[in-house]
């Protein structure tokens, strides 16, 4: 590994803000003082800053030489609604939220990358930093565009990093194509008509109905999906009644679909919607299906994957840059690969050895999970994203050579 020495240098620093961050969890757009911390640090450096976009996201941007060239990279700052199990000192201050998905890291990372950008300006072009409210929640990559992110920063390209636990330090994961899947949810009501349990043929039951359905909606996934297209369709609710001898009026369901294309996406919906009405009506009953999309699939393109590889094998040594296997995990990214070219990779969090008296107390019981109560971003991540975040901008932005 090749971490920037200045970098190197800094990472201490970077860590304290990194573990402020994390004591101070905000969620979804209400990410005021994380967006302030971020802001007013940009301004320090001499970097041009722009606040509230998409309501509390924050652009910084970062000129250097006389090209029209600019590259985005984009750090996400919302933290969970989890309960933090840990007890180490920098753990949650607030009660039911936590950084448990190494947003707080990520946006260290960026900042040691902007810091090391601002003062050298070792390229030709223009760096826009981009810290992202709502990931987890209420698509905040999306308001950013619609509030004139592409508009009012104009870059031909933009790129996103997470964190993944398992991992090893050290070890990058990037593929072209779709590397995240969409998220959807769906909520089918059936109404029947309620009874006495010992007088079934009274009634009409909308459980033995309900279950039916969650049968077959795994028929769309082996029989109606290609082999070679990946779909989840998962029942994940199922709420009917109130005591055990009365046969009850109405059965909900709820779950997500998830799909990695939404041509496969726009046939489950069809079968699933087919199905549940088909059924319903095939039993006297009445039903209502209703499919809400969610962030649509991370799909990287070639040219970015390719270029950002050749920057990591620099950084790290080919033999820890690794494949990205899709995950079937969304990410709100994807409303920005929607609309410019980019890469979206995995950098390594390592096995959970790095957390605080990993083996005492003090850390939570469980596993450094991505969305564990026992989560803790690893510090040494730090100057290595930082420095793949500075190559891929020189690299991106080369001063031409004369």
């Amino acid at each position: 590994m090749q971490p920037i020495p200045e970098i190197v240098s800094a990472a201490a620093t970077m860590a304290t803000v990194r573990r402020d961050l994390h004591a101070h969890p905000e969620l979804g757009f209400d990410v005021h003082r994380t967006a302030e911390v971020v802001a007013n640090l940009l301004e320090q450096w001499g970097i041009s800053v722009h606040r509230g976009l998409g309501r509390s996201g924050v652009v910084g941007a970062i000129k250097a030489g006389s090209s029209a060239r600019a590259i985005g990279l984009r750090a996400d700052m919302d933290a969970l609604p989890i309960q933090e199990l840990n007890r180490f000192a920098h753990a949650s201050r607030h009660a039911g939220k936590m950084h448990a998905c190494g947003h707080d890291g990520h946006t260290a990372m960026l900042l040691a990358a902007a810091q090391y950008l601002a003062n050298r300006r070792d390229f030709d072009g223009t760096v826009y930093l981009i810290f992202q409210p709502a990931e987890e929640s209420g698509g905040g990559a999306r308001a950013m565009i619609e509030d004139g992110l592409f508009e009012k920063f104009p870059m031909q390209s933009v790129f996103g990093m997470h964190n993944w636990p398992g991992l090893a330090v050290g070890d990058f994961a990037l593929s072209a194509g779709a590397v995240m899947a969409s998220s959807n949810e769906f909520k089918i009501t059936l109404r029947g008509k309620g009874g006495h349990a010992a007088m079934p043929h009274m009634a009409l039951d909308p459980v033995p109905v309900a279950c039916q359905m969650v049968q077959s909606f795994q028929t769309i996934v082996s029989r109606n999906t290609r082999p070679i297209d990946a779909a989840v369709v998962s029942v994940t609710m199922i709420h009917a009644g109130q005591v055990s001898n009365v046969i009850p009026d109405r059965c909900e369901l709820q779950g997500t679909v998830r799909t990695f294309s939404l041509s496969v996406l726009d046939m489950v919906e069809q079968r699933m919607r087919t199905i549940v009405h088909h059924m319903a009506a095939a039993y006297g009953m009445e039903c209502k299906f209703e499919f809400a999309r969610g962030y649509p699939p991370t799909i990287n393109s070639a040219l970015e994957v390719e270029g950002a590889r050749r920057v990591l094998m620099d950084v790290v040594g080919a033999e820890h840059v690794q494949v990205q296997e899709p995950t079937m995990g969304a990410e709100d990214f994807s409303y920005m690969l929607r609309i410019k070219p980019g890469c979206y990779c995995f950098i390594g969090n390592g096995d959970g050895a790095h957390r605080a008296d990993a083996h005492s107390s003090s850390s939570g019981a469980g596993p450094c999970l991505l969305h564990n109560a026992s989560y803790d971003f690893n510090d040494a991540l730090i100057p290595l994203g930082a420095t793949y975040w500075v190559r891929l901008v020189e690299t991106w932005l080369a001063v031409a050579k004369s």
